[in-house]
């Protein structure tokens, strides 16, 4: 083997843990939850060991005082997380962000939560076409959305609770109007265009 294709190989090695790295550090910000080690390596696989090279790497990148994200690691579970030391900081900004009416965003939200759930952020994002991790957290803050997890997925799921149907005047999510139609990907992505396209014109 010459000089060339043992730099190619090296490089090769490189890029290919930079891409683990990188898909790994989304998949924990996305699931914001505990995961284990062995869900990580069987969602991009790779092996245990791999993981856990990676993971040592992001720990070097994140745990630093300055840094407003941690990795936290117990036995064989990690979750990205925000530093302990910013807690008062948080508790400050969830306090004013659950006071105060509903926007318009957080509306269009909790619709589709409710017309199409259980339904991942994946895919509430995919139907409403924008980020959905603050809204989502504050609507949980606010007690009117649940998280689910299960064991067997990465993605957490998220419906409506109880407290959310009794605001609505129902007692399950099939008596919200127009459910049977509403309830579909296409009707709910076409409704919220609608109404975006009634907003511009006025």
């Amino acid at each position: 083997m010459n000089i060339c294709e043992i730099c190619s190989i090296r490089v090769l090695s490189v890029l290919t843990s930079m891409n683990l790295l990188s898909k790994l550090e989304s998949i924990l910000f996305v699931a914001s939850k505990p995961l284990m080690i062995v869900q990580l390596a069987k969602a991009l696989d790779t092996s245990k060991e791999h993981i856990s090279e990676a993971l040592d790497t992001l720990v070097m990148k994140y745990n630093r005082d300055d840094s407003g994200i941690h990795i936290l690691r117990e036995a064989e579970s990690v979750q990205m997380a925000t530093n302990p030391e910013n807690l008062s900081a948080i508790e400050g900004f969830i306090k004013d962000e659950v006071s105060g009416e509903l926007t318009k965003a957080q509306l269009e939200t909790l619709t589709v939560i409710a017309y199409r759930s259980p339904i991942t952020r994946d895919d509430l994002e995919q139907i409403r076409g924008v980020n959905c991790s603050v809204i989502l957290r504050n609507l949980m803050m606010r007690g009117l959305v649940d998280q689910y997890d299960s064991s067997e997925e990465i993605l957490p799921t998220y419906v409506l609770t109880m407290d959310a149907l009794a605001a609505l005047g129902i007692s399950e999510i099939a008596d919200l109007p127009q459910f049977a139609e509403l309830s579909q990907h296409e009707h709910i992505a076409h409704a919220l265009s609608k109404e975006e396209d009634s907003d511009t014109v006025e």
